[in-house]
């Protein structure tokens, strides 16, 4: 069993900055890909940004050129840099892993349990 725990999110004005960080911990042979999602209310979970276990990182065209993720295998952690944030960007953030435990294992997918990122003056 593989657990993700976030840190980070809170009240920011806009143009201001947060990081997330995202650790896993438990059973982990290896991870794969890890992503931030994000869910504003009434709306659906959308994907904000993801990168590979080569570290290729993708982004929401919303978030190009303001948000950076980045990984950090040694630690099994998952971060993202949230710059120039706009009130739009409010929403609960999670964090999401595809990880298997053992060598042989499939790759199973893991969800943290959400920070709330508030972007108001």
């Amino acid at each position: 069993q593989v657990q993700l725990v976030e840190s980070g999110g809170g009240l920011v004005q806009p143009g201001g900055s947060l990081r997330l960080s995202c650790a896993a911990s438990g059973i982990i042979f290896s991870i794969d890909a890890m992503g931030w999602y994000r869910q504003a209310p009434g709306k659906q979970r959308e994907l904000v940004a993801g990168i590979t276990s080569f570290g290729s990182p993708s982004y929401a065209d919303s978030v190009k050129g303001r948000f950076t993720i980045s990984r950090d295998d040694a630690k099994n952690t998952v971060y993202l840099q949230m710059n120039s944030l706009k009130p739009e960007d409010t929403a609960v953030y999670y964090c999401n892993m595809g990880a298997r435990s053992r060598r042989q294992s499939p790759i199973y997918n893991y969800w943290g349990q959400g920070t709330q990122v508030t972007v108001s003056s």
